[in-house]
């Protein structure tokens, strides 16, 4: 039994990204073992916040845990703030990161490609506070898709450059990847991940939306050239599509493929 230390950010709705790469996987996980599952909003603030928007949005993703199926009996489910610790132990382990190390976290370059005009230190120093939500609770195992695996990887650094410093004191995590649905794609652009901050609103699929949008989005997302239905490197967005539909019912890729051969695109996307 792993103790299992996972979040999500509290920013706009949760959408089929989040549920198939992260949320559907901890069901699982809660069945044996040890689960922390927390509504980050601590970083949720490297982006500007409206207040009031905010606390409902902590709400209801707390709810959306609850709905998905996230039991309080077997796992914990709080709220990031509401624990002071988890900044302290970020100011702390903030003195053993280097800058270098920090510089070279991808997610960083990118995001600050995309707020040219925000780059503030909370973005920076956000795979640091990472690591302190991870190692507050001697977390074993952090569930996390492919595009987070490096913040895993520093809070492991941070945990052992510690222990040497200072002696034993942290648990050294490691990262549990899930081999399908590990980083669900965008439905306008499947060469960057699903994501809720998105400019577009046909990037995702909100879980809370009404079945004529999400049937909308899906019917606009874009494929890519020919007609077959067929998953492949060289068809990146059609393969998003599979793989999401194959996920969300249970049937393999292969078997969808067969299921729809003869078929076009638009076929597949009523289907």
């Amino acid at each position: 039994m792993s103790r299992i230390f996972s979040g999500v950010q509290p920013t706009n709705n949760l959408h089929i990204g989040n549920y198939l790469g992260a949320i559907k996987n901890w069901l699982e996980l809660q069945k044996n073992n040890e689960c922390i599952f927390c509504v980050v909003d601590l970083h949720a603030l490297t982006v500007y916040q409206e207040p009031k928007v905010l606390r409902q949005n902590i709400l209801n993703v707390a709810k959306t845990y609850l709905a998905l199926g996230i039991d309080p009996k077997k796992s914990i489910i709080f709220i990031q703030s509401d624990v002071k610790e988890h900044a302290e132990l970020a100011w702390v382990l903030n003195t053993i990161a280097k800058i270098g190390e920090m510089e070279r976290m991808t997610q960083f370059k990118d995001k600050a490609k995309q707020h040219a005009e925000n780059i503030n230190l909370g973005l920076f120093s956000y795979p640091v506070l990472m690591a302190a939500d991870i190692l507050l609770y001697d977390t074993a195992e952090v569930p996390v898709g492919e595009d987070q695996k490096q913040h895993v990887e520093l809070a492991r650094d941070l945990a052992m450059r510690f222990n040497r410093l200072y002696g034993e004191t942290f648990v050294v995590p490691k990262p549990v990847i899930k081999k399908d649905g590990a980083r669900i794609m965008g439905l306008d652009d499947p060469s960057k991940k699903m994501s809720k901050s998105a400019v577009s609103g046909f990037n995702y699929v909100a879980l809370l939306e009404d079945l004529k949008t999400a049937e909308k989005k899906v019917m606009k997302a874009v494929t890519d050239s020919g007609s077959e239905i067929k998953a492949g490197a060289e068809k990146p967005a059609l393969t998003n599509l599979l793989t999401i539909y194959s996920l969300l019912t249970g049937k393999s890729v292969k078997d969808i493929e067969k299921e729809y051969a003869g078929h076009g695109y638009g076929d597949f996307k009523k289907g």
